[in-house]
């Protein structure tokens, strides 16, 4: 699997992440950048997105004549419903995902350690509305796929030997998609499987604050 090397870094991930929706699911987007996802995910057949706010079958983004202030997603930002779409309480929406009938969880990230953990949820000393339901997802969902820029604004790893923040779960990503790489996650530790955009290995081991594997897979879609 290869992205254009001429996307900008959120749009490496996004085209990236997509290859991870399979058909004949239901998957769960976390608010911000996973969202950008719904665009995409109903292009394959029998996926149907769900919100933790209570609905079941997220359509595309609306154009400005399908506006509908009353139907929103986890992150308030309005959404369009797919024909045959249901809505729910909150309550019930929970129990979908905590009864394990979410196939896919697609959350963002603030950091992520060697060990799969993962930090999500708020910065300390930063005001938040609420910690969300992606606790709830991190063990419920039947699998769970993380996606952020490899590095902070100032450089920094977001990938770390453990996380600094507070952490939403502990050993419960099973693959990250960043804007340099993709790495699957077990008991053993980081594993790269594939260098995104050609980037170098060399770069990547110098922008992750742990250690990892490297498949032969990754090394054949790397730059030497």
């Amino acid at each position: 699997m290869s992205t254009p090397t001429t996307l900008t870094p959120r749009q490496r991930i996004i085209a990236r992440a997509a290859l991870e929706i399979q058909s004949d699911t239901y998957v769960n987007l976390g608010i911000g950048l996973p969202t950008l996802l719904a665009d995409v995910a109903t292009d394959r057949a029998n996926v149907l997105l769900q919100s933790e706010n209570g609905l079941l079958g997220i359509g595309p983004y609306p154009t400005e004549d399908a506006l509908d202030a009353d139907l929103i997603n986890a992150g308030k930002e309005t959404v369009t419903a797919v024909p045959g779409a249901s809505f729910f309480d909150s309550a019930e929406s929970f129990a979908m995902i905590r009864g394990g009938h979410i196939d896919l969880a697609i959350l963002g990230g603030m950091e992520v350690s060697q060990t799969g953990d993962l930090a999500n949820w708020t910065i300390p000393g930063k005001m938040i509305k609420g910690m969300g339901g992606a606790m709830d997802l991190v063990q419920g969902a039947k699998r769970t796929i993380v996606i952020m820029e490899h590095v902070t604004r100032a450089g920094e790893p977001r990938i770390k030997r453990e996380c600094d923040l507070p952490l939403t779960g502990k050993g419960v990503v099973d693959r990250l998609v960043t804007d340099l790489a993709v790495f699957d996650i077990d008991r053993d530790g980081l594993v790269l499987v594939e260098a995104l955009g050609g980037t170098p290995i060399d770069e990547i081991r110098a922008k992750t604050g742990a250690p990892f594997e490297v498949t032969r897979a990754a090394l054949g879609s790397a730059v030497a």
